[in-house]
């Protein structure tokens, strides 16, 4: 049985998007409090997995967890994209006017914004997790409070869901990463059909630099379908850049990291795994 470590437990984004990913096969979720967390767990068990989110449709790219991938040594080995809908959750037997406040994720709230406009009254309180929200009002049995969570947290905790799909944006998607240390991704990847990776470079303080790689790349039919720059910390106005690459010939595709290569500095290739299809609701 496989086993994955994800930020926050049961009911969480993660845990959907995990199980379905492994949707044809039982699998036992390592919960972890924090990003790192799951970094660290995966660095003392060589035959963990982890998921972990990297992007939203709506908030952008999570940097954090680009770093900290970037440093684990792990690989990508796999994708998925998962539509978000938020429920806002209470203890059974309350309405929309006993509540006071309402805690979930910073992400969370901040997808959530027109419903938290339209409910001024509520006092709107970040925590660590979505799912962990609406477990502690369901374990303290706390009035006057609401979760902004899934529909499988809700059910899970026994909360009565007052509101449905309350995000601003009913097109908000999260984009998980599968990784693995390099053995097991090996292992994973044996025989799968790749079409996609993801590089982090770094590049000299030279004119066209950016330009001269992204042409190689467009000369081998490569497509960029994600770039994103961070700061070098300790290096001011350096950057690492990281690309997500789409291909259909996994020869050109190699060709073409090696003839950019030269033109990079800490070239790394973070992994290799098969392009996820946005769910189409």
């Amino acid at each position: 049985m496989k086993r994955i470590a994800i930020q926050g437990g049961e009911g969480s984004y993660h845990e959907i998007a995990a199980r379905a990913y492994f949707s044809e096969e039982e699998i036992e979720i390592v919960p972890c409090e924090t990003f790192r967390d799951v970094f660290k767990s995966i660095d003392t068990d060589n035959d963990l997995l982890g998921l972990i989110a990297i992007e939203n449709t709506i908030a952008g790219s999570l940097l954090q967890n680009h770093n900290l991938l970037r440093e684990s040594g792990c690989l990508i080995i796999g994708e998925y994209k998962l539509r978000i809908s938020h429920q806002f959750a209470v203890l059974p037997g309350q309405n929309i006017l006993d509540i006071k406040e309402v805690h979930s994720h910073p992400i969370a709230l901040m997808q959530c914004e027109d419903f938290l406009e339209e409910n001024k009254h509520l006092l709107a309180v970040e925590s660590d997790d979505t799912a962990t929200s609406a477990k502690e009002i369901a374990e303290k049995k706390i009035t006057g409070r609401a979760a902004i969570c899934s529909r499988s947290a809700a059910e899970k905790y026994g909360l009565e869901i007052l509101a449905e799909s309350i995000e601003t944006n009913k097109r908000n998607f999260t984009r998980f990463l599968l990784i693995a240390k390099p053995d097991m991704a090996y292992r994973m990847n044996l025989g799968m059909e790749l079409n996609k990776s993801t590089i982090v470079f770094t590049l000299p303080h030279e004119e066209g630099s950016l330009s001269k790689v992204l042409t190689i790349l467009s000369f081998y039919n490569i497509n960029l379908t994600k770039i994103q720059s961070l700061p070098i910390i300790g290096r001011e106005w350096e950057y690492q850049f990281y690309v997500a690459l789409t291909f259909q010939n996994y020869e050109r595709y190699r060709q073409a990291l090696d003839a950019i290569k030269p033109l990079t500095r800490e070239f790394k290739n973070l992994g290799e795994y098969r392009e996820a299809k946005t769910p189409n609701n």
